[in-house]
């Protein structure tokens, strides 16, 4: 297998098709860890090979925590990938991140319960610094490309990731917003870490879909759904200008992560 692609896209709920490679092919892949959430999706655009995963799998049957985020992780590591952008769907913890912004997050915090979420194994023990959980040359990249398009992106942002498939009670919703998070999904953790633990760049672009429960308005996966085919279309034109502003090379410290991580 030729390892020639550069830049992966996870796609988030509602993003289940880039609609932006020439030239795509389905590429089927094992790992080590099982099989990754779908075929991916293997093409060009501007002249840079592209790869295109749905973490729920192209028709949304995988929950949030049965996805194989190992698997994914590492099959974009098979073929060559230095950096991942992942779109998501959140909620938002605070009054002034509405539905329909973007978030830019910076920090999280995990509530997950039962999710692998490290390449660790007898005999080797990674401890990967997660200080600064994204890569900043592609967090730098997503902010030119916003400003460029006008839209409003909330930065500095952090994320709650909680295990679901269930949305949040009241009480769990206004504990999330004593931490000081901002918004509050399924999926960044442990894709984020591991992506780091692979020495890959990593940096998510958050869709708010609703405001979580603790604003007395139950969530609904309908609202969530119809919040993100509004957005789509935008979250579609980040990526196709985001793609051309990535340096071609790296200088940021994610291709070094394991450096000190090892024992």
């Amino acid at each position: 297998m030729e390892k020639d692609v550069e830049i992966g896209i996870f796609g988030g709920t509602g993003i289940y098709d880039s609609g932006l490679l020439e030239n795509a092919q389905e590429v089927d892949m094992n790992t080590p860890y099982g099989k990754p959430s779908d075929t991916i999706t293997v093409g060009t655009f501007n002249g840079r090979k592209i790869a295109f995963l749905p973490r729920h799998g192209k028709k949304h049957t995988i929950p949030p925590h049965k996805i194989n985020f190992k698997a994914n992780i590492w099959a974009f590591k098979e073929l060559g990938i230095t950096r991942i952008i992942a779109p998501s769907a959140v909620g938002s913890l605070k009054e002034e991140l509405a539905p329909g912004h973007f978030v830019l997050p910076t920090q999280f915090i995990d509530f997950t319960k039962s999710r692998e979420g490290t390449f660790s194994k007898e005999g080797r023990v990674i401890h990967i610094s997660v200080a600064e959980p994204f890569c900043p040359e592609l967090q730098s990249s997503i902010i030119q490309v916003t400003d460029n398009q006008n839209l409003n992106i909330h930065k500095d942002c952090t994320y709650v990731c909680i295990e679901g498939p269930r949305f949040s009670t009241k009480a769990e919703s206004k504990f999330y917003r004593t931490t000081g998070a901002d918004i509050i999904g399924m999926t960044l953790v442990p894709e984020c870490q591991l992506a780091r633990e692979a020495q890959m760049c990593y940096a998510s672009i958050s869709t708010v879909t609703d405001y979580d429960v603790w604003a007395d308005k139950p969530v609904t996966a309908k609202e969530v759904i119809e919040t993100l085919t509004k957005n789509v279309e935008k979250t579609k034109e980040i990526l196709a200008e985001l793609i051309d502003k990535i340096p071609k090379t790296r200088s940021c410290s994610c291709e070094k992560a394991l450096s000190e991580a090892e024992f």
